[in-house]
């Protein structure tokens, strides 16, 4: 085999282990998300809506919709997800001022501070998560 064609498999190669180390890594980072918020009582799900009402720029609100286009999950599925997480007394729904129409999904004293302290317990893992996900994407 030449020379080049032996470095390009070695690029190959090198590419498919940094590949295989971010796949690992993000599995990793979901089990291990999946496992705090078991242990603090709530749903890899719930915590992400939490997280996602807070997701937007300039307020402190997602809607039905936004929640949806976030988890990749249909509307009605989040409508269920809101009402159990309302239930827990983690988020509110509020009309919006303007738009009848809009549902707006804010974050209960409760929620709030449940999110803050999931995020500092995810921080951690994230960090170890960002340094594989730069080095992938090197491929």
């Amino acid at each position: 085999m030449k020379s080049g064609a032996r470095d390009r498999e070695a690029d190959e190669k090198g590419q498919y282990e940094r590949l295989s180390s971010f796949r690992w890594k993000l599995r990793r980072f979901l089990r291990v998300s999946e496992d705090i918020c078991r242990d603090v009582g709530i749903t890899m799900l719930h915590y992400q809506l939490l997280l996602h009402t807070q997701g937007f720029e300039g307020r402190e609100w997602a809607s039905i919709g936004e929640i949806a286009e976030r988890l990749q999950a249909q509307p009605h599925g989040v409508v269920a997800l809101v009402t159990r997480c309302e239930q827990a007394g983690l988020v509110e729904r509020r009309a919006s001022a303007q738009d009848g129409r809009l549902v707006e999904v804010h974050l209960t004293a409760k929620g709030r501070r449940l999110l803050k302290r999931l995020a500092q317990l995810h921080r951690e893992e994230l960090a170890g998560l960002a340094a594989v996900v730069e080095a992938a994407s090197e491929v």
